[in-house]
């Protein structure tokens, strides 16, 4: 009997290390779950702030959309059974633009940032403005407060410090830049093939008080999708925010993930 693969995809500013509750989870259901780093990423958030502040990693600062689809598009081709894809943020946009080229059996796109047109939320944007006292440095960080503030606000300060010091780590500004951050030309990676009516089934999920990737911005993705014959659905979470993945409101996700796989006919064991 084989088991099912499920590739899980972080984003900005979270370290691989943010879907250990999920892989566990998807593992204790009989998927095989993988939650691979992006390129040149520590094993723990303490290297990458260590790095950050010593010296910056010429791999890590100059990752952009392109290395990372690619790094993930190569991961997900290397199974012998096609993988579910699972992203978060910037995970999400890739996780499109994956089962847009037919790469992975399903994909589950959470939070996801913006795809094609879409634009990213007006200022005051927080992060996305990537504006810091020092513009040129190539990894953008959060401090606790903007954490709290732009990624976990539906939490209290507790919960957040401990989510921060748990996952958070800088981000590529040249990344930020490929999104289209502070006026940038978006790469063309951020544009997912919506019309593809044969590959597999899509999942859009939503935090409402979301206010990096606004709920708004997930529904006109899901439009996006509307003229496709493939199975495209959206999920929206009530009085949750960017932080639905880690916060103490995860297994809520998680499983809602499990459960419409389950429907769709992917199981975690194949015969």
């Amino acid at each position: 009997m084989n088991r099912t693969p499920v590739v899980f995809i972080h984003g900005a500013w979270l370290h691989a290390l943010s879907w250990e509750p999920w892989a566990e989870r998807f593992a204790s259901r009989g998927f095989l779950a993988f939650a691979p780093g992006w390129p040149g990423e520590p094993l723990t958030v303490g290297e990458v702030r260590t790095w950050e502040m010593r010296k910056v990693s010429e791999k890590l600062a100059g990752i952009g959309l392109d290395t990372l689809t690619d790094h993930y598009a190569k991961i997900v081709d290397s199974f012998d059974i096609a993988p579910v894809i699972v992203g978060h943020s910037v995970g999400g946009l890739i996780a499109q633009h994956l089962i847009g080229a037919n790469i992975g059996q399903a994909a589950v796109a959470i939070a996801p940032a913006p795809v094609s047109d879409i634009a990213l939320p007006a200022p005051p944007a927080g992060p996305w403005i990537a504006d810091q006292a020092d513009g040129t440095h190539p990894l953008v960080s959060l401090s606790s407060e903007q954490f709290h503030r732009f990624f976990a606000n539906m939490v209290t300060e507790e919960e957040s410090d401990r989510l921060f010091d748990r996952y958070a780590v800088p981000t590529p500004r040249r990344l930020l830049a490929d999104l289209g951050c502070a006026g940038s030309a978006r790469s063309p990676r951020t544009v997912a093939d919506v019309g593809n009516a044969d590959r597999g089934p899509l999942l859009l999920i939503s935090g409402q008080e979301d206010l990096l990737v606004p709920d708004a911005g997930t529904r006109a993705a899901y439009k996006q999708y509307g003229d496709s014959l493939a199975v495209t659905e959206l999920k929206q979470f009530a009085d949750r925010a960017h932080s639905l993945i880690i916060d103490s409101g995860w297994r809520f996700v998680a499983d809602y993930v499990l459960g419409w796989l389950d429907e769709r006919g992917l199981r975690a064991h194949l015969t």
